[in-house]
This record gives C-alpha cells, structure tokens and sequence, in this order.
C-alpha cells in the first residue's frame, strides 16, 4: 500500500526547528527512487483525473515534488514563490501565519484562459498556504482542480481551512497524521 511505503520513508525528527516540535523529514523518501517514483506516479494519476492542464509547485518542497509531475503527466509547471523572488509582474496574496504573515507570487502571465491548475505540495498543516495558492491561481485566471499533498497534519484542521478559504477545491493526501 502507497502509504505505508511512504510513511516508511519519512523520519521523525525530534525537537526540530524548535522544541515540542516533530519535524516530518521527507529526505530519505527523495533519496528512494522506488519511493520517490511511486509518490510522483500518485500525484500524476490526480493531475490527470481532475484533467489538469498545469500543476503549481508551493516553495520549496513542493518544486521538488510537483516539477516531476509535470513532466510525467506532460503538464506545465508553475513555480509560486514567496514574496519578491519572481521576475517581472506578479499576483501577490498575503495570509496569515502563526507568528505574523506571509506573502505568495505567481507570474501573471502563468495561465492560459480554461488552464486548470493542481496545487501541489509536501504538507497540509494549517492550510493557510494552500489557501494563499489558490487565491493565486484564481487571481491569475485559473481554476484550482485540487490540492494534492504528500502528507497532512489533521490535528492542525487545514483541511477544514481549505473548506472554508477555497470551497468546491477539492485535497488530497497521500498519508495522514
């Protein structure tokens, strides 16, 4: 089963960044080819079920997993940055973040008219980022297909975020905590 192999490859860590923290480290499962190919092959089959036309890639973890999608399912890759990374004109959404806010950027020339755009990304904790992607992707005339995450926190309720910030989108994830 996908995720057990997945949750297998993921290490625990401790303390990190800050104590009373568990840090979910997804370096070994990048550094498994098997692994990495099957979680690319999970996020290809929800691109092309929701007939996506492009997939976005959240900074930083998500460029690593949704470049790949894109090249496997022949899709364009949409990088969403954070705040003044992009070249050139951009849509900026700001969200609210625990200790303060935070601010995304997409291209505005990133999307084709009828583009139907899935969000992908490494984790689904308060939801406030994959909100802010959305809105991005609307913002740039798009529609959100879905948001498709390697792993969700639920006890962090982002899914619910998402409901409410970004209804009718619908989220994925590949393994639950």
């Amino acid at each position: 089963m996908i995720a057990e192999l997945l949750a297998s490859r993921i290490r625990d860590v401790p303390d990190y960044p800050k104590p009373g923290i568990v840090f979910k480290d997804i370096t070994p499962l990048l550094a498994d080819p098997k692994t990495f190919r099957a979680m690319t092959g999970e996020f290809t089959r929800h691109a092309r079920e929701a007939r996506a036309t492009k997939v976005v890639g959240l900074e930083a973890r998500g460029f690593i997993l949704a470049a790949p999608v894109a090249v496997e399912a022949e899709l364009g890759f949409i990088p969403v940055r954070k705040a003044g990374k992009l070249p050139g004109a951009v849509y900026a959404v700001s969200y609210a973040l625990e200790y303060g806010e935070a601010t995304l950027e997409i291209h505005r020339d990133s999307f084709q008219p009828g583009d139907r755009v899935l969000i992908v990304d490494d984790v689904l904790a308060t939801g406030g980022t994959a909100a802010a992607a959305v809105e991005a992707v609307r913002r740039g005339g798009a529609e959100p297909v879905g948001v498709s995450v390697l792993l969700e926190l639920g006890f962090l309720s982002g899914r619910a975020r998402l409901a409410a910030d970004a209804p009718g989108v619908p989220v994925t994830a590949l393994l639950r905590v």
